[in-house]
């Protein structure tokens, strides 16, 4: 049962890692054990594919997470991204103005349509991209720009988006880690243009791979519904008054009922598994808060709310450290890199003085709902012992 919870309190049945019992990963996914019979039914149905849950899924997604913004569920969250591209006209030879630090998922896409990422620097205390940056970056080729909301802290959005109204051109958030999060009181997925979530395995919600993006514009809707599906009109084609044509190039980027229906079954304890994951957050700001050997990465804001995705540190010796943990059975590491490190890319940028400074030293903590505040105490204890 989730920390802390009663039985009448809607939670599930999960097992923990309880302090000083075997080795704690870096991440777990968390399927509510009522995942079982929710894929069960799926499987025993109709509709195995695009279906009636897949829809089920979308709209409760937008009215519980997203804000109420228009849903498109896909198979991925580097499909939503790439439809996202699309939706914005992003044409080849465009500009887009990316994050250097993130996944490259957020910027593969790009290259499918032959546009050039823009790297913009970090802002080094969140490790989310520099407004300043964004608009040192801004030409008269830049067709949008990507922001990623590191770990699940948001970004600084009214002077991003100020930046983008000043010059006419969208934003797309990247809000891989963001499931949750608010700016403002806003929720994220309800302020940009477009806005992307990932139910990949170890998200806070997993449909085992999965996406969905949030569209606000809603004959952009109807397009992305047509990409999502070989440029087909689906709605039409099953309702046997399509006229068989394609007037778009689509892709097969759909969501399948078996997948929504792990989908569905987060949702039903959403609000458990969004508090457990915030009180390991705050487990690790009151034990780390004050330790002057480390450093912490994307505190918390009164401003916006924190989707306690990741808990990221900066530290001198970062390898002694990560060693040093490893050797007590806590598992870390450097989930995501600069991305100029990769030959695709073009190569390694010499314009990027906050991300130089800090390439070295952070470090993600473990941050999952298969732990206890006890294993934050825990790993919080070995750091403050030294290495």
């Amino acid at each position: 049962m989730f920390k802390g919870s009663t039985p009448d309190s809607g939670a599930v049945e999960m097992p923990v890692l309880n302090p000083g019992e075997g080795r704690v990963p870096l991440f777990m996914p968390h399927v509510p054990a009522s995942a079982e019979k929710y894929v069960t039914e799926t499987l025993r149905s109709r509709w195995i594919g695009q279906g009636p849950k897949v829809e089920d899924f979308e709209t409760r997604f937008s009215q519980e997470i997203a804000g109420g913004t228009s849903p498109l569920a896909v198979g991925s969250g580097t499909d939503a991204l790439h439809l996202a591209y699309l939706l914005a006209g992003v044409q080849p030879g465009d500009e887009v103005i990316v994050p250097v630090f993130t996944c490259t998922a957020t910027n593969i896409p790009l290259l499918y349509i032959g546009a050039k990422p823009v790297f913009a620097d970090i802002d080094p205390e969140t490790m989310n991209v520099s407004p300043e940056s964004i608009r040192s970056r801004i030409s008269d080729k830049t067709k949008a720009v990507v922001v990623v909301h590191y770990g699940g802290l948001p970004c600084d959005m009214d002077e991003i988006r100020g930046i983008a109204m000043e010059y006419g051109i969208p934003v797309i958030e990247d809000a891989a880690h963001a499931v949750g999060a608010k700016y403002k009181g806003v929720p994220i997925g309800a302020i940009s243009e477009y806005t992307m979530f990932s139910f990949q395995a170890i998200k806070h919600i997993t449909t085992a791979d999965g996406g969905m993006l949030m569209i606000k514009d809603e004959d952009k809707l109807v397009l992305g519904r047509s990409l999502r599906w070989f440029g087909i009109d689906r709605p039409k084609k099953q309702q046997g008054i399509w006229e068989n044509d394609i007037t778009e190039i689509g892709y097969k980027y759909q969501m399948t009922d078996v997948s929504a229906a792990l989908g569905l079954a987060a949702l039903d304890e959403w609000s458990q598994t969004f508090q457990l994951r915030q009180n390991l957050l705050d487990a690790y700001m009151s034990e780390l808060d004050n330790f002057n050997d480390i450093r912490i990465l994307g505190r918390p804001r009164q401003d916006r709310l924190h989707a306690a995705w990741m808990f990221t540190i900066a530290a001198e010796r970062r390898v002694d450290l990560q060693n040093y943990l490893f050797a007590n059975g806590v598992e870390t590491n450097q989930v995501h890199y600069r991305n100029d490190r990769y030959s695709i890319f073009g190569g390694r940028r010499d314009d990027l003085p906050l991300m130089d400074a800090i390439e070295d030293d952070y470090l993600v903590l473990p941050l999952h709902t298969r732990m206890t505040v006890g294993d934050v105490q825990r790993i919080s204890q070995l750091i403050r012992s030294g290495w």
